[in-house]
């Protein structure tokens, strides 16, 4: 089990998660010649990720809105499954975040729920692949994929 939270949440970590998450998302932007205009993903993982992707962004010089979807849609209200939406126009390209990818399973689901609210994934960035068929599983939906870490360079 690997837990990215614990670094994720550590302003030391935050800040170098933040660094090198947006260097994977500007080789993204490249690959497919298209500028995101948001990044996030599935809550509980990605959170802390967004926020220190955009604050890298913007130290940068680039305003790039952080999101986050939720695992079960606004109760009242909106019954929105993105948390910072109205930063999003409808069409947005976005790069989705993910700390450890074992299946993919989570990050797939995230991907629907951000295609529901008119938002368009363009890439994944993960920090680590466990490496259990995840990344194989991203790249068939037809996304870029970038990964920091394989598992195998932890041992």
């Amino acid at each position: 089990y690997v837990d990215c939270k614990q670094t994720a949440l550590h302003p030391e970590g935050a800040v170098a998660l933040g660094h090198h998450m947006y260097q994977a998302v500007q080789r993204i932007e490249a690959q497919v010649g298209r500028k995101a205009g948001g990044v996030g993903g599935m809550t509980l993982g990605a959170d802390p990720l967004a926020t220190a992707v955009s604050l890298a962004a913007w130290h940068a010089g680039r305003p790039l809105p952080a999101f986050i979807v939720r695992k079960t849609a606004k109760g009242h209200g909106t019954g929105a499954w993105v948390e910072g939406r109205r930063n999003l126009p409808d069409g947005t390209p976005v790069i989705v975040l993910e700390d450890v990818v074992t299946t993919g399973g989570t990050t797939l689901k995230a991907i629907d729920h951000i295609r529901e609210e008119r938002l368009v994934p363009v890439g994944i960035v993960c920090i680590l692949d466990r490496g259990a068929g995840g990344l194989d599983n991203l790249r068939a939906s037809g996304l870029v994929v970038e990964t920091l870490f394989h598992v195998r360079e932890l041992t």
